[in-house]
Formats: structure tokens, C-alpha cells, sequence
């Protein structure tokens, strides 16, 4: 049996790990770190903490879905003498959490994933093939999400962007455009926008268009629960635990 930790048991994506590792025949919910009051039910035999290393001691691999300034901190602790297979699916890392995530991954298994679908992993190739097969048409990406939701552009965004930028031999850094406004000039041929709308419960959708005079093609994913990212970490979580110290993407345990 797996004994899976939770870093964020106590948020939306969190609660639905406790209870889809409920009655698993693999893997267990065997330490919970909660820093709020559970919503749901927790088995009796759970270890409930605050505390990162105690986490981590007590944890074959830690799936963490929290914010950035929580994923920092585990991953120091996980460097400060508590290596454990992680599997971090927060968004909105910046640049110096990233690279604290790449250093933890010489002394430890990480897989990172702005997404941990399987249909966003698809959507991410198709992506990289329209680009590069549609070269002159112009492209852009549009993602919705619920009125919750922290960090935008999301990093399911981003990560789509850099698929469809790296397919053309650009720095996403260097052509993305993340909103327009006023007398702006017309589009320039490279330049990828990336734009984020937030209302409702809308769990995610994301789009990656493709336009050219007389013609485009828009390809779709619609998350209709969170169900499918906690499924899809689950399934890393158990993927993992089998792998070498690395960084390691959702397609590497898709297969894909």
C-alpha cells in the first residue's frame, strides 16, 4: 500500500484526493497537513498535521495542490534533509520557486504538472502539431475559469502557449501578450496572446486558436469537474514512487 500525503487537504482539489483514495486498492491518504478545518470526512487511522516534515517523514510520495508560497516551503524542507517523491500541480510559480522545484528534483523524484488530465496532455501535442503545420496563421490562446481562481493567465495557459511557441521557434517570454487595449497597432505576425476570463464555478476551459484569412481552427478542452485533476494525480502519485530522482512531466506517466 501507498502512503500518499496531502499538502492543501483542505482545498478544493484536496478534498477530492481524500476521497477518491477512499477504498483504493493501492494507495492510501495515510497524512493529511491542514492548516483549516476539514469539509469532509477523514479515516480514523490519518495522521493530521501542520507540519511539512512531519508530512513528508510519514509520506511515500506528497501530492501538493496549494499556492506558490506553499509549494516553496515544501520543497525546502524536502531539500533540508527530507527527499520524497512529489507530485506539485500549483500554478503560478515564479521564477525562483521553479528553480528551487529543478534543484529538488537531483535529490528526489518531482513530477510537475500545470495540469494532470489527460485530455490537456493531448490537447498540449495537437497544439504543438497545428502550430507548427499552420506557421502563417496567427495564434491565440483563451482560457475561462471559475471567479475563485488566484493566478492568471493559468499555468495550463502558459503551458499551452509554450507548446504552441516552441513548435515555432519562439521565446514565449519574448512574443506573449497578456491583454490589449487602445490604439495598439495591428497584431504583429508572431506575437501570442494569452488572455484569462474568470466568472462563475466554470471548473476550466482552455482554447488554442489558429486563424488565417478565410479560415481557423480552434481546439477545445472543457474541464466539467475537478475530479479529473485529482484522478490524474493519483495516478502520478502511484506512477512516481517507481521513478529515479528527476523532474518529470505528466506525459512521462501518461506515455504520451
Amino acid at each position: 500500500m501507498i502512503n500518499v500525503g496531502i499538502h492543501g487537504s483542505t482545498g478544493r482539489v484536496g478534498e477530492l484526493l481524500v476521497k477518491n483514495l477512499q477504498g483504493d486498492e493501492l494507495a492510501k491518504a495515510a497524512t493529511l497537513h491542514a492548516i483549516e478545518e476539514f469539509r469532509h470526512t477523514v479515516d480514523e487511522d490519518t495522521l493530521v498535521t501542520n507540519d511539512t516534515k512531519t508530512l513528508l517523514e510519514n509520506s511515500d510520495v506528497v501530492i501538493d495542490f496549494t499556492l506558490p508560497n506553499g509549494t516553496e516551503s515544501l520543497l525546502e524542507t524536502a531539500i533540508d534533509g527530507n527527499p520524497t517523491p512529489l507530485v506539485i500541480g500549483t500554478t503560478g510559480l515564479n521564477k525562483h520557486q521553479f528553480n528551487l522545484l529543478q534543484e529538488a528534483s537531483k535529490y528526489m523524484p518531482i513530477l510537475y504538472a500545470t495540469n494532470m488530465s489527460l485530455g490537456v496532455a493531448i490537447l498540449n501535442k495537437l497544439a504543438f502539431l497545428a502550430s507548427e503545420a499552420l506557421s502563417d496563421f496567427d495564434a491565440e490562446i483563451v482560457e475561462m475559469h471559475h471567479r475563485h481562481k488566484k493566478d492568471a493567465p493559468s499555468g495550463t495557459a502558459i503551458t499551452l502557449a509554450e507548446h504552441v511557441a516552441a513548435a515555432r521557434g519562439l521565446e514565449l517570454d519574448k512574443v506573449r501578450v497578456s491583454g490589449r487595449d487602445g490604439n495598439i497597432g495591428a497584431r504583429t505576425k508572431d506575437e501570442i496572446a494569452v488572455m484569462a476570463l474568470r466568472g462563475g464555478d466554470i471548473v476550466g476551459r482552455h482554447t488554442a486558436g489558429f486563424y488565417n484569412d478565410g479560415e481557423y481552427i480552434e481546439l477545445n478542452h472543457t474541464a466539467t469537474s475537478r475530479d479529473t485533476f485529482a484522478k490524474g494525480a493519483i495516478k502520478a502519485a502511484k506512477w512516481l514512487v517507481k521513478q529515479d530522482n528527476g523532474l518529470y512531466k505528466i506525459t512521462d506517466c501518461l506515455g504520451i
